[in-house]
């Protein structure tokens, strides 16, 4: 089977209104692009947990509809451009869409990913690279978490180069459950991890137990009455948090005191340029130092106690 795309620019006003009336007129899908990408005029659009822009368009849009190639691509914009009281209908041009073999083409987009000195994140389509190595079976999916960005790969070396045999691990924002794997890989006793997103945590038990990694996850409210007292009110030797600067430091008074005395607490999330705001914002409870950067992004970590924290990465 074969798609035409129908591709419109509009201005931001329109943009949403128009994507959902196209979907009313018989589009199969429709995204929204910047129509200056790659140009001085692209502008980036995202935001943090509780920053998020209100809508998905910028000021120069580009919306693009999927249609079946059969389709009356004219007919459905001119519908659209009627339900949302457009004057006439924009102008646009079309592309084919070649048929394909889509889970083919997505597969091979995701080959194994090597982190730190002996990590590897393997498909389930994929053999590992090196048997050897500690091997995480993990395909791409909608829990935030493969080993791809820096701030996981950040936190994955960090547990790499610190290995805690037997000691209690705590994953908060866990996402896909990959940062406690790896350190129940390396020889961690309990770990447990904990994120807001339900989806996220049926997606990281499924993981863990491919990975054959006995790891407890639970939702925020769960975690705080966990049937586990080490878990409900405990301390664990290592806390890791790899989410975003704004809701660390607004968690920085809960995930200190769940760091145990002489444990250590590792964030990732944090721009190099926040990374004294963040570190200021834990400084009543606990130092942090700067462990890493990788592509603009830091890994912060400090020990309960100490008066400095273990001192930065060197070399690769």
């Amino acid at each position: 089977m074969s798609w035409t795309e129908v591709v419109i620019e509009i201005a931001r006003a329109n943009a949403e209104a128009l994507s959902d009336a196209l979907m009313e007129s018989g589009a199969l899908s429709v995204s929204v692009e910047d129509a200056d990408e790659g140009t001085e005029q692209e502008q980036p659009l995202f935001g943090e947990p509780g920053m998020e822009p209100a809508e998905a368009a910028w000021e120069h849009s580009r919306v693009v509809a999927l249609t079946d190639v059969d389709a009356d691509q004219a007919q459905i914009v001119a519908d659209a451009a009627a339900a949302i009281g457009l004057a006439q209908a924009p102008a646009f041009t079309t592309r084919a869409v070649a048929d394909e073999d889509w889970v083919r083409l997505t597969q091979s987009q995701f080959a194994p990913i090597h982190i730190g000195k002996n990590i590897w994140v393997v498909p389930s389509w994929h053999e590992a690279p090196d048997p050897d190595g500690l091997i995480l079976e993990l395909d791409p999916g909608l829990a935030f978490g493969t080993g791809s960005h820096p701030t996981t790969r950040l936190c994955m070396e960090w547990l790499e180069a610190h290995p805690a045999p037997g000691k209690t691990v705590l994953d908060y924002g866990c996402g896909s459950g990959i940062l406690a794997m790896v350190a129940k890989k390396m020889g961690a006793g309990d770990v447990a991890g904990v994120d807001i997103d339900p989806q996220a945590i049926e997606s990281a038990r499924l993981n863990a137990e491919r990975n054959n990694c006995e790891i407890d996850f639970y939702l925020p409210d769960s975690f705080a009455v966990s049937a586990k007292p080490q878990h409900a009110t405990g301390r664990f030797d290592i806390v890791v948090a790899n989410i975003l600067s704004s809701p660390l430091k607004l968690m920085a008074p809960m995930l200190a005191g769940r760091v145990a005395p002489g444990g250590a607490l590792i964030l990732s999330g944090v721009l190099a340029r926040q990374a004294e705001e963040v570190a200021a914002a834990y400084a009543p409870f606990i130092k942090l130092g700067v462990w890493a950067e990788q592509d603009g992004w830091v890994a912060l970590h400090g020990r309960l106690g100490a008066d400095s924290p273990p001192p930065a990465r060197t070399g690769a």
